[in-house]
């Protein structure tokens, strides 16, 4: 699948198959996110690949409920690792390029999942300090996404997009 068809493909897909995704094609994902530009080429950020029942299901509960989280197979949890970039790029590294970093690394796995035949939906709507002790994530990390993936069960319609005149300013 070409790059253009990936874009166009990819939806937000909430209602997975019950069938588990391989261990292959989850690493495949991660190799492609290695690739995801980064701040300084830090790559401030940590992948939490979540696979055990329980622990969906609790990430489910922080995230407000959202029981199609526990449904997927799998959950990527991408997390800000602020202390990578924080000794280049002090405050801004921290506050900023670690977040930014994070969320083009999933950015790159929500394609990746798309041109793998995948679905996936991106989760910010989650009790961020729960998702740090439910994970025992290490000091300093912040979970800025939850990707869940798996083997969609559905095929929503695209939704209506502001136009290109609607959101981009020529100077």
């Amino acid at each position: 699948m070409d790059f253009k068809e990936v874009i166009q493909k990819r939806r937000s897909v909430r209602k997975f198959k019950p069938e588990s995704v391989e261990d292959k094609l989850i690493f495949e994902i991660l190799e492609f996110v290695k690739l995801a530009p980064s701040a300084g080429n830090l790559q401030a950020y940590e992948i939490i690949v979540v696979k055990e029942n329980q622990t969906r299901r609790q990430l489910s509960s922080a995230a407000l409920d959202q029981d199609f989280i526990y449904q997927a197979p799998v959950v990527l949890v991408f997390c800000a690792h602020p202390a990578r970039n924080e000794w280049k790029y002090k405050t801004r590294g921290r506050e900023l390029y670690s977040i930014q970093d994070a969320t083009i690394a999933c950015t790159y796995a929500m394609l990746a999942v798309t041109a793998m035949g995948l679905s996936s939906v991106w989760v910010g709507a989650f009790l961020e300090e729960e998702v740090i002790k439910i994970l025992e994530l290490e000091p300093g990390f912040r979970p800025v996404a939850l990707l869940p993936v798996g083997y969609g069960d559905e095929n929503p319609a695209r939704r209506e997009r502001r136009t290109v005149n609607d959101f981009a300013q020529f100077i």
